[in-house]
């Protein structure tokens, strides 16, 4: 049988035996009735009806299965002393009493409460002590109210021998037990219990009424069979049997409004309960219960404390450590900045390094958020122990990190370098290191904002010379590549990039913008290696194929200076170093403002200084005619506005000069 085949099965037999427990509801309303249809067979087929779909729960699911099949033996023991009772003890003028159906009814009790606290185990988590003392002060005032309604009547009807009494009075005080296992449940899910639990609660609830009820009647003598009554035992095994069929899902424990509401107004039921008792009679046993209601709440209240003080001080620490690396965050460097300021002096200061990484970005690219917060936290635990012993250790967010050094330090300190060293780390395919700059408190800095400023200001200081370093030692690599193989090209890409630089600077590019212009500049030609030298030194003009090879070079040099990272800007403006304005150049036959303006300069530069350079092919040219000629291409093939912008930033010819900085 497929799955859709037994859900619909199931929903037909619980139909069924809901329509029974309506039926025999309906039946109970005129009143007691000796029907042995009702009475006999519908109560019975219910019973065993609600047994038998736990027992298919506990043997066909394994989740849970320990509860329900105590949950199921339970229900197997009730609804085998209710048959007997049926067939035999039911037929007798003089039944014993207690009987062997009575015996397998008390039975029952340890089978729910174990099958219920292994349900409450396994699915209501974490079940925390004040759970339990919720649970506690609720059930111990439900069972001293229903003392105080219940078991004085019930003392006062009961007679007989004392096994008889014990007996009568088993059935209430078990069933007050089960209720205090409900009341932990209800509260450990905030009094919001879901079906499966709910459903658990009523047939749970069913019984302990019924018990109660009966035991009270049957004490008096006035207990009739058939009535509304007999009802609630079936109603509650049907409530059981359905309950094992819901869907299995943890319930989260609730601990907001609801979930402390409920206890407290049993606390308070309680109280009114012995407050009650100095001006009335109440049993001893429900003051005692109440009482220990009371204590129950007392001790939650001591435990909730207790709780509020454990969780503010993790508020606390939360709210001063960062959650990745297990530093110290940048709330605690500011606290920490404030008493470093108050104490420290000229003669005993304190050390501030501030710390970014270089390459953490491309190292999250290229393997992953993940592994960038693992590297992260890696090199946090590093940097917290160079400096243990010496001062602390930071996180400031993002890859930022500050060590605070308990005596004065410059960069240079081998202290500060070991901090340094352990934020870096190398590997296949990345290196990662660190730039700082270091502040000394409180000689340089009189608050604690001024030296975060400063040490950031000296960090990026450290960032830019590193970077700078970097870069003049590429661009001096491929100047010599290209050297090596045409000597005069040096002069040629170093008076380009000095033009560049100058037009750049008329036009109001920014100092990063000339930057990389300049290096384009001087490197614009880099992919002139791989042009032959027939092609290169031909003394005339050149044909077809000659110029598809030499329109080549803007390609390859973009290839050689994209493979590092730091040169994809300057890579992209070779690359359309030689686009014309009106569109006919080469290689995307851009036009106008499509080319990138660094573009449009090195163009105007080069073919100035070729204009003004010795050739093979062509006599060398004035500065005002190369000016004219330029003046003469733009609108065709140069950039107007570049074109007079190079006029007015170079007056007279270019001496020849070394790459002027931007």
């Amino acid at each position: 049988m497929d799955t859709r085949a037994q859900r619909l099965l199931l929903k037909i037999v619980i139909a069924v035996l809901a329509l029974l427990v309506v039926a025999h509801g309906v039946h109970g309303l005129g009143g007691p009735s000796d029907s042995v249809l009702f009475n006999d067979y519908v109560y019975t087929a219910v019973m065993w009806g609600g047994f038998g779909l736990c027992l298919a729960r506990a043997l066909s699911v394994s989740a849970a299965r320990g509860a329900w099949i105590a949950i199921t033996v339970s229900l197997g023991l009730w609804a085998a002393a209710d048959l007997m009772w049926t067939l035999h003890y039911g037929n007798l003028d003089d039944p014993p009493y207690p009987n062997l159906s009575d015996a397998l009814y008390l039975a029952t009790f340890p089978c729910t409460y174990l099958g219920v606290g292994l349900l409450m185990r396994e699915q209501l988590r974490p079940m925390r002590a004040s759970l339990w003392l919720d649970g506690a002060v609720s059930g111990l005032t439900l069972a001293a109210l229903t003392t105080a309604l219940l078991f004085a009547p019930l003392l006062a009807a009961t007679a007989g021998a004392p096994a008889t009494v014990a007996l009568t009075l088993a059935y209430p005080v078990g069933d007050l037990l089960i209720l205090c296992f409900v009341a932990v449940a209800l509260a450990a899910t905030g009094w919001r219990p879901g079906r499966a639990w709910g459903l658990i609660a009523l047939s749970l609830a069913l019984t302990a009424i019924a018990d109660a009820v009966y035991s009270y009647l049957e004490s008096a003598g006035t207990y009739a069979d058939g009535s509304i009554l007999s009802t609630m035992w079936p109603a509650s095994a049907l409530a059981m049997g359905a309950a094992a069929w819901q869907p299995r899902r943890l319930a989260p424990v609730r601990t907001d409004g609801m979930a402390t509401f409920i206890p407290a107004g049993f606390a308070v039921i309680a109280l009114g309960l012995l407050l009650y008792g100095w001006i009335a009679d109440l049993p001893p046993l429900a003051g005692v219960l109440a009482a220990a209601g009371l204590l129950a709440a007392m001790a939650r209240g001591g435990l909730t404390f207790r709780e509020n003080v454990v969780l503010l001080r993790g508020s606390r620490v939360q709210a001063l450590t960062d959650g990745l690396s297990g530093l110290a965050n940048r709330r605690r460097l500011m606290s920490d900045l404030e008493d470093a300021l108050a104490v420290a002096s000229a003669e005993a200061g304190r050390t501030l390094v501030f710390f970014d990484l270089d390459g953490f970005k491309g190292y999250n690219d290229a393997f992953g958020h993940t592994a960038g917060d693992a590297l992260l936290a890696r090199l946090g635990r590093e940097l917290a122990r160079s400096v243990t012993g010496s001062g602390g250790a930071y996180r400031l967010g993002g890859d930022e990190f500050c060590v605070l050094l308990d005596r004065v330090a410059l960069a240079s300190d081998p202290l500060v370098e070991r901090a340094a060293d352990a934020l870096s780390e190398r590997g296949e395919g990345f290196t990662v290191t660190a730039s700082f700059g270091v502040v000394q408190i409180p000689t340089e800095a009189e608050s604690s904002e001024a030296a975060l400023q400063l040490a950031d200001e000296r960090m990026y200081a450290h960032k830019d010379s590193r970077r700078a370093n970097s870069r003049r030692q590429a661009r001096d690599v491929l100047v010599q590549v290209l050297a090596e193989r045409e000597p005069e090209l040096r002069r040629h890409m170093a008076d380009v990039a000095a033009l560049a630089v100058r037009t750049g600077r008329k036009l109001g590019l920014d100092a990063e913008q000339l930057d990389v212009l300049g290096r384009a500049a001087e490197l614009h030609d880099i992919g002139k290696v791989a042009v032959p030298d027939d092609v290169i030194h031909k003394p005339g003009p050149l044909d077809d194929v000659e110029w598809a090879i030499m329109r080549q070079h803007t390609l390859v040099g973009e290839r050689i200076l994209a493979a590092a990272p730091a040169l994809k800007a300057v890579a992209r403006l070779v690359r359309l170093s030689h686009e014309q304005w009106d569109g006919s150049g080469y290689p995307d036959s851009l036009a106008g403002t499509d080319i990138p303006v660094g573009a449009r300069i090195i163009a105007v530069c080069d073919a100035y200084d070729a204009i003004t350079s010795e050739r093979a092919y062509a006599d060398a040219r004035s500065h005002d005619e190369a000016i004219e000629e330029l003046r003469r291409c733009a609108g065709t093939q140069f950039d107007p506005g570049v074109v007079e912008a190079f006029r007015d930033a170079n007056p007279a010819k270019l001496e020849p000069t070394a790459l002027t900085s931007a």
